[in-house]
């Protein structure tokens, strides 16, 4: 079971949420001046990334809030989790942790 870190209740298991799909999706600023293909492209094609994704969550049986998680799809790592309206975690950053732990992301060489 992942333990999910609300950035507003604290960490919680993943029964307590509710999956929100890709975060940090804009949607169109004139829907109307998009066509069929353009708005189907909006509404259901997403990246599915392999390894850091960033989603949304909704905190059901707590706070009720959305907010944004970095998690890793292969080992469903949970690498950041940050508010609705926050900036998104250096990607590169989080993939340097978690290919070699806190060293990798300062720059420095993973020790043998």
């Amino acid at each position: 079971m992942l333990v999910i870190p609300c950035p507003y209740c604290g960490p919680r298991p993943e029964l307590e949420f509710r999956y929100g799909g890709e975060a940090h999706i804009a949607r169109p600023e004139d829907p109307s001046t998009l066509d069929d293909e353009a708005w189907g492209a909006f509404l259901y094609l997403r990246s599915n990334p392999k390894g850091l994704h960033a989603e949304r969550w909704r905190h059901i049986h707590g706070c009720a809030r959305y907010f944004n998680v970095v998690r890793d799809t292969i080992s469903d790592t949970i690498l950041a989790s940050y508010k609705v309206g926050e900036a998104k975690p250096d990607m590169d950053a989080l993939a340097r942790i978690l290919a070699g732990g806190p060293r990798a992301a300062a720059g420095e060489e993973k020790s043998k």
